[in-house]
């Protein structure tokens, strides 16, 4: 019996070492490509720096484009694909179709990335990368991001379309929407606060500035009304905040408790609690907003199916599977 034991204690012993290996294989860690690879993250920084150097809304741009592409099967880079026979690309969702961009300058930092290590890093952590860089290019406070994400083979634009929320969600569906993907009120607020940068169409803000109603400042109303008549002008740009549009700021919160939110997704944070008092407290308090917007960017940088250890793969080029 004791020999019988003896000859089992190896290959109990390998089985559990094979385990932990899979088991580190399938962790996110921010230290992922400090051998593969220790380039990749200053290679990634500089190409996005230069990207919203010379076009400041890039910067927005970004970190949208990583919202879009977390909300659908998890951060896997899904959103980079371009159609085939096969593939019914997520750019041609509803919510991204002539609105989404950027895909231009994720190719572009991965083509320097593989210049350097080919087949190392993932356009999913590229793109992760690019959103924590762009929004630090503008002023945010930078945050920790996790790596060892792989790239999915598989796009959905059905899903896309369901799941994420219209510029016309109501208070409900925005928290519905963030709570399907293990987001709180509170991370979602804090999210939000992106569109301190960037601009929307007229087709998603018209309905809120020709309402008249009491959750619209009567001024604020009648400016974005010049640039965005009742009919025709659909794609007429304005920026979301008018103030610091090319600012990573709190200007954001200070405009929804003014009643100037030009997206009645964002008005309606106001509208109730728990999310209107986290919107008066980050008015009041940038340093606040700033730290919450990392944790919660990181969270939802990690939202749940994740592409990891064996599973996806790295794609040679972002907007095609090998």
């Amino acid at each position: 019996m004791k020999a019988f034991s003896f000859t089992l204690l190896p290959i109990l012993c390998m089985l559990l070492l094979v385990h932990n290996m899979i088991r580190c294989e399938a962790q996110l860690s921010s230290t992922f490509y400090a051998n593969t690879c220790p380039t990749a993250t200053t290679i990634i920084r500089n190409s996005i720096r230069r990207a919203v150097s010379a076009e400041r809304r890039m910067a927005a741009s970004l970190v949208r484009l990583h919202f879009h592409d977390c909300f659908v099967q998890g951060c896997d880079a899904s959103i980079l694909l371009d159609e085939t026979s096969t593939i019914q690309s997520e750019k041609t969702a509803f919510p991204n179709v002539n609105s989404v961009r950027g895909f231009e300058v994720i190719e572009a930092a991965k083509l320097e990335v593989e210049r350097a290590c080919p087949g190392v890093v993932s356009c999913a952590d590229i793109l992760t990368l690019a959103a924590r860089d762009a929004a630090v290019a503008v002023g945010a406070t930078s945050w920790n991001v996790r790596l060892g994400r792989r790239d999915s083979t598989t796009a959905s634009r059905s899903q896309a379309n369901s799941d994420l929320p219209p510029p016309t969600a109501t208070l409900a569906a925005l928290t519905l929407a963030f709570s399907n993907k293990g987001l709180t009120p509170a991370e979602m607020v804090a999210l939000s606060g992106a569109h301190t940068l960037g601009q929307a169409a007229c087709s998603s803000f018209r309905a809120r500035i020709y309402s008249n109603g009491t959750d619209i400042d009567a001024g604020f109303a009648s400016t974005r009304r010049r640039g965005c008549p009742q009919t025709g002008g659909d794609a007429n740009l304005a920026p979301l905040d008018l103030v610091t549009p090319n600012s990573f700021d709190n200007n954001y919160f200070r405009n929804l408790v003014s009643r100037r939110g030009l997206l009645q997704s964002d008005q309606v944070l106001l509208s109730a609690a728990p999310t209107n008092t986290i919107v008066t407290s980050y008015s009041t308090n940038p340093r606040l907003f700033a730290s919450d917007f990392g944790n919660a960017m990181i969270k939802m940088g990690e939202i749940p199916p994740l592409q990891l250890g064996q599973n996806g793969i790295i794609r040679r080029v972002c907007s095609a599977v090998n």
